[in-house]
């Protein structure tokens, strides 16, 4: 690209489309840019640079280019960052234009009003969105520096379960039984994300991870009410009742949960010792990492705690 194109792109608005967007080959490399923000809702610019190797620049070029001409878009509910930060990455979402291209492609999609659904995200949830990108990036960089594992991705390990109903619109939704101080209710359960780790010889380990943002409760006394521990309930139940060997196909799994603090992690551990009365599988179901400290390490090298405070590696 010249220098005058890089000058008008500078001077492009960052939430208002150009009337004249400037001409532009949509290449192989935008469809690999669009077929990201299908597959994660909401990206920043440098999740972007990062899943599909780009440089920064090059992927910022792209991104301003697909955004004006209509196939990304680029959620107003971020403009909440900017008084304060202003040099926060941008967060980018498919736009229609993009999902119809991919539709073209041969890629189904259960709701195509993209661009709606971006108007509509609320910061909060765009922010959980963003971090569960963190911890997935996080963790293809760490396991491609290794030659003994590899990294089993979400839309691999659902094309392996069983057959499920056609009624099911999230794979990865499961419905299980609950208990709390003698009151019982059915609840649904979605982890925020799955992956597994692939070893040399072929064994996999499965992984569903909860990222927590430090907005939920840990405990309260009405089961119906959400909390984290009754989260960590539907886990418990899920696990003894073998739904991950019957929906999913696998025949063990942990529960990896990302939280605030140390002091939050230690609130949710006690409020899994309470749970283990009735599930002999608690302790080592859970482990525990705290986000800032895993921010500067990665999710392979970190050393998380299980429910027991033991000191435990992925892999």
């Amino acid at each position: 690209m010249n220098t005058a194109s890089t000058s008008i792109t500078a001077r492009r608005s960052r939430f208002r489309r150009s009337i004249e967007p400037f001409p532009f080959r949509v290449t192989e490399g935008d469809v690999l840019i669009l077929r990201e923000l299908a597959r994660h809702r909401f990206l920043r610019s440098t999740h972007v640079a990062a899943l599909v190797g780009r440089s920064l620049d090059r992927t910022n070029d792209r991104l301003c280019r697909l955004f004006h001409a209509g196939y990304v878009d680029r959620p107003r509910a971020q403009l909440d960052y900017y008084p304060t930060s202003g040099s926060a990455p941008m967060v980018y979402a498919l736009g229609d234009l993009g999902a119809g291209l991919l539709a073209a492609r041969g890629i189904e999609f259960v709701n195509p009003e993209w661009s709606r659904k971006n108007r509509e995200a609320g910061r909060p949830f765009i922010e959980h969105q963003l971090e569960i990108v963190d911890f997935q990036v996080s963790l293809d960089r760490a396991v491609r520096q290794r030659d003994d594992i590899s990294v089993i991705h979400s839309d691999e390990l659902v094309s392996e379960f069983p057959e499920r109903p056609r009624s099911m619109r999230n794979p990865l939704a499961m419905r299980v039984g609950v208990s709390h101080n003698g009151k019982a209710q059915e609840i649904g359960l979605v982890p925020d994300l799955i992956f597994g780790i692939r070893f040399s010889d072929g064994s996999r380990r499965c992984f569903m991870v909860e990222i927590d943002r430090g907005t939920m409760p840990i405990m309260r006394a009405d089961v119906a009410q959400t909390s984290f521990a009754r989260k960590m309930n539907a886990y418990l139940a899920v696990h003894e009742a073998k739904k991950h060997e019957s929906q999913l196909g696998w025949k063990a799994f942990r529960v990896l949960t990302v939280t605030t603090d140390r002091s939050r992690a230690q609130s949710m551990k006690e409020a899994l010792r309470e749970l283990n009365a009735a599930h002999s599988s608690g302790p080592s179901l859970f482990l525990f990492a705290i986000r800032d400290e895993l921010r500067s390490s990665d999710p392979i090298a970190y050393t998380w705690e299980d429910g027991a405070g033991r000191q435990v590696r992925m892999v």
